[in-house]
């Protein structure tokens, strides 16, 4: 199926969403919010998918966040949220699969927010992050004020909330919010490194590994520890829960079947 404000593509078990209006920063606009929200339904529920990447078309922006010339002339936007949120991602909170972010420049604003929406950030070493919503008098209300104090100190993050400045990708790195930064040329290539490596691993066991991790997280570790996890039972009466002592005594590389 063809897209006018994005491109997504797939190829063995990763697919590569890239938001596709450069001319704009990649900024997202209500429309774009629908094909988005759409392309992730998709990926979703495709069982050959075990590993999504979001990038951004062209060489100076991830995403800048909202369509601030569009939502100028079309005033603010009413009714429901999307489905999914900004950019179709930022309110999904039980999507199991690794998500990547491959951040090719600026990520402000709702740009940021779906980065941070991912499980690992790998960025170009010119990119930009920040929630400047304040300064045009909005909140990073997609997800935002609540996923940076969550991913990195507070005072740090409240700095950056409340005067809206940007942060490089090294001091994102610092922080602990990116995972790896490389030149541009390299982006692609890492991010894919990052989903081959992933691939190694049985995908159900990545999944109830992430689960785990982001059920558990706000609990108390007791809690954490007794609580009963759908994808790690799904796990547990899987195929691949035998092939991997199986592969492992017989000295070869398992065969992920996914179920």
């Amino acid at each position: 199926m063809a897209y006018e404000f994005a491109n997504y593509d797939k190829k063995g078990h990763v697919a590569t969403i890239t938001m596709n209006r450069p001319h704009v920063m990649n900024s997202v606009h209500p429309p774009a919010t629908v094909e988005l929200s759409a392309i992730w339904d998709d990926a979703i529920a495709d069982d050959n998918v075990w590993v999504v990447i979001l990038t951004g078309a062209g060489d100076k922006a991830f995403s800048a966040g909202n369509d601030l010339k569009y939502t100028a002339e079309k005033g603010m936007p009413s009714g429901p949220r999307p489905k999914g949120g900004f950019g179709g991602i930022t309110d999904r909170t039980e999507v199991w699969k690794p998500l990547i972010a491959a951040v090719n420049g600026f990520a402000l604003g709702g740009g940021f927010e779906m980065a941070l929406a991912c499980d690992i950030i790998v960025a170009a070493e010119h990119a930009r992050f920040g929630l400047p919503e304040p300064r045009v008098g909005l909140a990073a209300a997609a997800g935002g004020v609540h996923r940076l104090p969550r991913q990195i100190p507070l005072k740090i993050a409240m700095g950056y909330m409340l005067t809206g400045k940007h942060m490089t990708a090294q001091e994102a790195l610092r922080f602990g919010i990116v995972n790896e930064v490389v030149l541009l040329k390299d982006l692609m290539p890492t991010a894919e490194r990052w989903a081959s490596e992933i691939l190694e691993c049985a995908p159900l066991s990545v999944r109830a590994t992430k689960q785990c991790a982001m059920m558990g997280l706000g609990l108390p570790l007791d809690l954490a520890l007794s609580r009963s996890y759908e994808a790690l039972q799904q796990m547990m009466h899987s195929e691949d829960v035998r092939e991997g002592p199986k592969a492992f005594a017989e000295k070869r590389k398992p065969n992920w079947k996914g179920r």
